[in-house]
Order: C-alpha cells, then structure tokens, then sequence
C-alpha cells in the first residue's frame, strides 16, 4: 500500500509539471489567423485580435486586444472592443491533434456600439448573417463562399458571458451609456431556443435586468430573434435617458415590470408601469403622488408601429383608459391617443395637477368633487397635442375663501363678505383644454360658484407661465339682480345687459402665473360712466376688480 501511495504521488507531481510546463510548449499563437478567421465568418464582421495564452487550468484560451468592426453601412469606428476575451477550448484535441474547438466565450470590459439607422435598422441586425456571407465571399472562391454561408446554422456556442461592459446606444443623433452590463446565454444556435439573462445601469443610475429565452437566431436579421423574457427596469429617470428632449418638460422617475413576447415578427407586452415625480409640461412642477399603469401592448418590429389595447391610469381611486396607436419609426415617438375618465375623485387627482401645470392657492386643496375627462392626445412625444373636455362636478376647495378675496363686491348685499366659513363650493367647472408645446389654453371656460356667481370666457398659460385672458364675471343674489344706475354700467360691457338675463363685469388676465395681472374692460366702463355717472361706474371697477382676483384666486397662484 505504501509503495502505491508512493506511485500516486509520483503520478500527480508529473501531471502537475506538465500542467506547468504545457503553456510554453503548446505555443497558442499559432492558432491566431484560424480563430480570427473562424470568427470573421461566423461573425461577418471583420475580427482583431492581439495575443493570445494558453489556460491550461481554466480550460481555455484568453485572447488580449479584441476588436470587432462595425458594419460599414453604420460606422467606421469599431462594433466591440474588449481588453480580454476567453475561449473555451477542448484541451485533447488542441494539445494532440493541434485542433482547435471552441466551446465557449467570456469578455471581459467591453465596449460596445449599438446603432440604429433613419430606416430603423441597427447595427447588429447583419450580425452573423449578410456580413458572414460577405466576409465568405472576399477570402474564398464562390463555391467554397456558398459552402461556408450554408454553414453558419450549424454554428452554436454552449455559453457566451460578457462582463462589466459599457454599451452606447444610439439613435437619430442621440446617443446614451449603459455601464456595469452583464450578460450570460448558453446554447447559443440558430436552430433551437437558449437561455440568457442581461443587466446593465442605465443613464440617471436606474437598472434594467432581463431575463428569459431567445431564439432561433433569425437567420436574415439578428434584430428579429424570437424572445420570451421577463424585463424589469427600476428608477429609470426619463430626463437622463437623452431620448426625451429636455425643453419638453417632460420628466419623472419610472419602475416598470413585465413580460416580453415577440414571434420575430410581433412583440406583445403587458405588465405595469410606476411613474413617480412625472412632469409633463415645461411649466409644470413634479407630481407629488405616483401614477400607475397597467398596460397590454403589440408591436409590429418590421415597420416599427404598435397600438395599447389596454392602459388602465391609476392615480389613487381614481381612473382613466388610455387607448391608441404609436410609430417608432422617426426620430421621436409619434402618438395618436385617447385618454377618458369619468367620475373620478379629485382629491386623488389634485398630487398629479402640477405636472400639467396647473397650481391651486396657496393653503387650499381639493377634498371633493369628481372629475370627467376625453382627451385626444396626438403627435411626437416631444411636441404633444392635448385636446378635449374637462369638467369638474361639486368641488370643494378647501382653505380658501373666494368670499374673502372679492373687496369692493363685499359691499353688494347678499353676497355676505366673509361668511361661509374658510371653503368654497364650486358647482361646476367646465373647459376645453388645448395642450402643446406653446402652453395651454382653456377655451369656453365656464365656473359657478354658487355663493358668488358665474366667471366665463378664455383663458391661456404660455410655456414662459405668460397669463392671457378675457372674461366676463357675472353676480348672483342680490348683487346680480341690482337695476338702475348699476344695471345700465352692465349692460353697456355685455352689449345686452338686464333684457337679456343679467349683466356682466368685462375684465382681462395678463401677467405671469407668480404675478397675474387682472384688469377691467376700460372700453366697456367709458360706456358705463357716460350712462350712469361716475359713481355707478366706479363701483362697477371695484365689482370687475374683485371678481377678476376671485379668478386669480381659482386657476392661478394667489394675488400679490
């Protein structure tokens, strides 16, 4: 027994010195031009390497310096530079039949170039397709090209694995960082499924990971790959992503998590999408409660055009559908969307209201009333069109006292000067709202605030927070019903007055949205003063004075 555990011993210090020995023995260089040339044709790109060591102990062979041109019709630069790449190698047929088979790759710090044409076509799509055959086509005779293009199917690589790479993506002259990628597949083939799972950071410090089968390798165009795969992506910031131009506005953070299934041909997605501090217009401030989406997608990757059957908006209890088509083809996302909501409680919508720039009162806030909306939604993501009805039912704006804010309508009897307690009830609100890039603006405005009156009319925010304005406030009770002097000043502004149902003090809006401006129809009150006197018509001033800073108070930020 002693002698055998003597002969073992012997057995493995000889193994280990050839183990040693091996790698200047075997000089792995020589096998340079045939891997460089094996993953020309199998890549159809142009492959560099530099030297190249034999790894006796991990199986393999590390190559330094890899380089991977990109398609011409892209780029001049290169598709993929790494500083080490390790292939592993079957060790019997290398060392006694100088053969070379390569079962495996890992690259280690990579940078990789991804790019995507006007047409919609990236960079990768001939990868290991055309490229093959044209690589084929410049190093061998014509037969010899058609043999190995019919090749390339039976190529497969039982696992690739990328580690801490940096790939730059880009897009219509944008382009964007992804750092700490990492990527394992196995059975890689053009004939069956394989697995793989991906991770990378993306611009802003969110993470994307993927995680699922793809496959087979689309024989014309990589890009067209069938996949099955789960994708989550956290804290992506929108405004970091470069694909979403700042001046819009358009900001936020997003979580998003769902399942990706596409044939090739078509992609569907469902899952739900978590949008915190979304801003939506460049005078708009982030919302302060989260919006979610359920949503179900397809997509048609040839031409690039998809349409959301489902896109269930949940900001708090309340509800909106979201419903249309979009076309990524362009240089921007174009959208033709709709958007509706009915019955929806407007405490929950008042957190979301400053992201489409609308700011209420200092101290006051929404605690009641519900909300209808039918909004088409169309155009590039950078310059949207937002039109439609919006209509507000039995508000109540809480910690504000439009009453309070009135000055010289206090003085007309019925409307009671501060009493009403600290709130204002407002019956109905109604508007149609037109939002883009310039600003938004409220046409046929109508309010009744029934303590008060009725305030009608146009009004408009520019993109600078540019007030702009006409209106006609009209007064209910007692100061509404007032005839004599105080009748003829009104009908004068309204051009039918008291015979016609009522008069209405005239007045303008102008400032900014920090310091508004509120005006009387001076025009209307010259009529005024020459039919009831001077006294008449001043009050009337004082009433259009009033009734506009009601207005400030209602759609603006406080008058200063």
């Amino acid at each position: 027994m002693k002698k055998v555990l003597i002969v073992i011993g012997i057995v493995i210090v000889v193994l280990i010195l050839i183990v040693v020995a091996l790698p200047f023995v075997v000089d792995a260089n020589r096998f340079k031009p045939t891997l460089e040339t094996d993953l020309t044709t199998a890549l159809g790109r142009k492959v560099q390497i530099g030297n190249i060591g034999l790894s006796i102990l991990s199986g393999g062979v590390t190559v330094d310096n890899v380089v991977i041109a990109d398609d011409p019709a892209f780029s001049n630069t290169p598709f993929l530079q790494a500083k080490q790449l390790t292939a592993g190698v079957a060790l019997m047929p290398l060392i006694f039949s100088k053969k070379l088979e390569v079962s495996s790759f890992t690259v280690t710090d990579p940078q990789v170039s991804l790019l995507r044409s006007s047409s919609g076509t990236w960079n990768f799509s001939s990868m290991g397709t055309t490229g093959a055959k044209n690589a084929a086509s410049q190093s061998q005779p014509a037969a010899s090209s058609q043999a190995a293009s019919s090749q390339q199917t039976n190529i497969s690589v039982a696992k690739l694995k990328i580690s801490n790479g940096t790939i730059v993506v880009g897009t219509h002259g944008k382009t964007q960082t992804y750092k700490s990628v990492e990527l394992e597949a196995s059975d890689l083939s053009y004939s069956s499924q394989f697995p793989f799972t991906f991770s990378a950071k993306t611009p802003g410090d969110g993470t994307v990971k993927v995680d699922g089968k793809a496959g087979p390798i689309d024989a014309t165009d990589a890009s067209l790959t069938p996949l099955n795969a789960k994708l989550d992506v956290g804290h992506l910031d929108l405004a970091s992503t470069g694909f979403v131009d700042p001046s819009t506005g358009v900001g936020g953070i997003v979580d998003f998590n769902g399942a990706l299934m596409s044939d090739g041909h078509q992609m569907t997605s469902n899952g739900t999408v978590k949008a915190n501090k979304i801003k939506l217009v460049p005078a708009g401030s982030p919302s302060r409660v989260p919006v979610n989406i359920n949503y179900a997608t397809s997509y048609d990757l040839k031409k690039e055009t998809g349409s959301l059957s489902q896109g269930d908006v949940h900001i708090g209890q309340a509800l909106a559908h979201l419903t249309g088509s979009y076309d990524t083809a362009g240089a921007a996302t174009v959208l033709q969307m709709k958007l509706s909501g009915s019955a929806m409680p407007v405490a929950d919508l008042e957190g979301v209201l400053p992201a489409a720039g609308v700011t209420l009162p200092s101290g006051a806030s929404l605690k009641s009333g519900t909300m209808e909306v039918n909004l088409a939604i169309s155009g590039p993501v950078d310059k949207l069109l937002i039109t439609g009805p919006v209509n507000l039912s039995n508000g109540d704006l809480a910690g504000f006292n439009l009453k309070s804010k009135l000055g010289a309508l206090s003085s007309f009897a019925g409307l009671g000067g501060n009493s009403g307690g600290n709130d204002t009830q407002i019956q109905k609100l109604s508007a149609d709202i037109r939002v883009d890039p310039s600003g938004t603006q409220a046409n046929n405005l109508d309010v009744i605030v029934p303590s008060i009156g009725t305030v009608t009319g146009n009004a408009a925010v520019s993109s600078s927070n540019k007030l702009s304005g006409k209106m006609t406030a009209k007064l209910s009770g007692a100061a509404g019903a007032m005839t004599g002097a105080m009748s003829g000043a009104l009908s004068s502004f309204t051009g039918g007055g008291a015979s016609k149902g009522g008069g209405g003090i005239p007045f303008t809006l102008s400032g900014t949205t920090s310091t508004p401006i509120f005006l009387p129809d001076l025009s209307g009150m010259a009529k005024g003063l020459g039919q009831t006197g001077t006294g008449a018509a001043s009050g009337a001033t004082g009433a259009a004075g009033a009734a506009a800073g009601a207005l400030g108070g209602l759609f603006g930020k406080k008058k200063k």
